[in-house]
């Protein structure tokens, strides 16, 4: 099958990704089949689609398309007849396991089933699948519907052709794919973000800054760089004329220094307790619900940015 030939799409799990990944599939017309086991999963998930569909690309709404959705409890019902799996359900091994050994047996054998799973590998999902080649990781950045990022990886039993079709899918919906050459925890998006949340715990609990001032060192920094490009590339550029040779040359032990002295905090019970407070108290006059919205819109105008002026190289 073609990718142009996807013209029906399951979607397995409609929490917060699978509900934002549901929105983008019917804003670029393609018939959804949702199903989800918890109550009132439907009527979540039609008031997070019309939450979501506002903050979609102009470009997106501007071609007025909506496929159709339907809601299945049961998943073989969900699966039978589609053109691709979506599966973002329950992050736990032996229920991922169970869960896409029965989306394989509820499927024809050439349709792609991808897991948006943050860290499961494909070897583990795959392994109780009577086709396992066809199954793929594909995960998103949250939220779905406007983060261009999917994360492309294979198990030990996936076939290339199962990968290059997920790929050619996700393009065909605008996202931009990276493939992972071997699978590891966490993939790679989350862990250059795990780094990152890790050394800021670590600054928050030894009370170098205060859980505003460490988000707003981001915002206001290196944040606004990594909108356009990626650290590699950034310390490429630190370097001057003689590009990353120049950076090792002028700041190889400053590097080192940091890299010995960043924090290595665990995460136990108190040091949990101690950052909730901190980040709520930080934040306490800014509802979730609000924040999301204010971060929508303007995840909104900077990919409409990015679009217009392209991205460096």
């Amino acid at each position: 099958m073609n990718t142009e030939d996807i013209t029906t799409v399951t979607v397995v799990g409609t929490g917060l990704i699978g509900a934002s990944w549901t929105c983008l599939f019917l804003a670029h017309g393609l018939d959804v089949v949702a199903t989800d086991i918890r109550e009132g999963a439907q009527n979540e998930l039609e008031l997070a689609i019309e939450r979501c569909w506002s903050s979609l690309p102009d470009t997106l709404l501007e071609k007025k398309m909506r496929g159709s959705l339907t809601f299945a409890a049961d998943l073989s019902e969900a699966c039978r007849g589609t053109d691709f799996v979506q599966e973002s359900a329950i992050e736990g091994v032996e229920e991922k396991i169970e869960l896409m050994s029965r989306i394989d047996a509820a499927t024809s054998p050439g349709v792609v089933i991808a897991s948006s799973s943050s860290a499961i590998s494909v070897s583990d999902m795959q392994s109780a699948c009577a086709h396992p080649e066809r199954v793929v990781l594909g995960h998103p950045f949250n939220p779905p519907h406007l983060v261009p990022l999917v994360e492309v990886v294979g198990g030990a039993m996936t076939e290339e052709t199962a990968l290059e079709k997920a790929e050619r899918f996700y393009k065909r919906l605008g996202k931009t794919t990276i493939r992972l050459k071997k699978e590891i925890y966490g993939h790679v998006a989350n862990r250059l973000q795990a780094a990152i949340f890790r050394e800021a715990i670590h600054l928050l609990d030894s009370g170098v800054a205060s859980a505003e001032d460490i988000d707003r060192a981001v915002i206001e920094g290196p944040g606004l760089r990594w909108a356009l490009m990626g650290p590699l590339l950034t310390y490429r550029l630190a370097g001057g004329d003689r590009g990353m040779q120049g950076f090792w040359d002028m700041f190889t032990p400053m590097q080192d220094k940091l890299w010995r002295e960043l924090g290595t905090p665990m995460l136990d019970e108190a040091l949990q307790k101690r950052v909730t407070t901190a980040v709520e108290l930080g934040y306490e006059n800014v509802p979730v619900e609000a924040s999301v919205r204010e971060r929508d819109a303007r995840l909104r105008r900077i990919l409409a940015m990015r679009q217009q002026k392209g991205h460096l190289r």
